[in-house]
């Protein structure tokens, strides 16, 4: 069985998320992009739906969080390479996110970085070493 994710993410500014997003290296799906929405594609099974937040809101029927003051969910990727959370993470913060927490180091194993895109939305982007998971 083959799965993939769509993380869903109402935005202020469509364009701008989309801009945020394009600067970490991920490409949009012209496909699935109009006015409303536009479908970042993180990965092969890995996709990041920008919903206006006047369009997000046909999807609940509850509030919109406001995630620069709520923590709704916190996305973490994980990649293949230390350097790659660094690039990400620099990426994020050239384009306009802001720090949520310092680097963290777990025990040899893990490094992560964690930074809120320009709607507050959290990311976490993470290395987990696997020959230090061995020993």
């Amino acid at each position: 069985m083959s799965t993939q994710i769509f993380v869903n993410l109402p935005v202020k500014d469509l364009d701008a998320a989309k801009a945020f997003y394009t600067a970490l290296g991920f490409t949009v799906d012209e496909q699935f992009t109009d006015e409303n929405a536009s479908s970042i594609v993180v990965s092969d099974t890995i996709y990041v739906m920008l919903l206006n937040e006047a369009f997000a809101k046909q999807f609940t029927n509850k509030a919109v969080a406001d995630a620069t003051t709520t923590t709704e969910v916190i996305n973490a990727l994980s990649v293949d390479a230390r350097g790659e959370v660094d690039r990400l993470a620099d990426a994020a913060f050239g384009a306009g996110a802001t720090a949520v927490k310092d680097p963290q180091e777990e025990g040899g194993f893990m490094y992560s970085r964690s930074f809120a895109d320009l709607d507050g939305h959290q990311w976490e982007v993470l290395y987990m070493d696997p020959r230090a998971l061995e020993g």
